[in-house]
């Protein structure tokens, strides 16, 4: 899922970022490259810390969504890539029914990409929820 981040910095401080989508959530850096680092890590770390208080994940909105909000106006946006599948989520083995031909289209991206099947369909729909709210 990809989360959007406001990247501030005032006079004398270091690059702070802000992830609306996650009340509570920010980050720091040097530099705008280790504020968008940072703040993927503390973005993994607060859902973690969601995931293990049974808390409820937000979803990631779109940054039109936040970018006239006077309190971000002066901020340059970025989006982070939270990877959900690295995240202590307890897994459940399922059944499912798919045609064939989509199966080892299924396998054959995944095995391209380093993922398995289990892997790519857990993202493929985490992310079509995320895009569908």
């Amino acid at each position: 899922m990809r989360y959007p981040v406001v990247i501030h910095k005032d006079p004398n401080s270091d690059f702070g970022v802000t992830i609306p989508d996650l009340p509570g959530c920010f980050s720091a850096g040097s530099t705008i490259e280790e504020a968008i680092n940072m703040a993927q890590e503390a973005a993994e770390c607060h859902i973690e810390g969601l995931l293990i208080d049974s808390e409820p994940i937000p979803m990631p909105s779109d940054i039109e969504v936040h970018k006239d909000d006077p309190i971000f106006k002066e901020g340059i946006w970025a989006l982070v890539e939270v990877d959900m599948s690295k995240l202590s989520l307890k897994s459940k083995r399922i059944n499912i029914t798919m045609p064939e031909r989509l199966i080892k289209t299924v396998d054959q991206y995944a095995k391209r990409y380093g993922s398995s099947r289990s892997g790519l369909l857990s993202q493929a729909v985490t992310e079509y929820m995320a895009s569908h709210q």
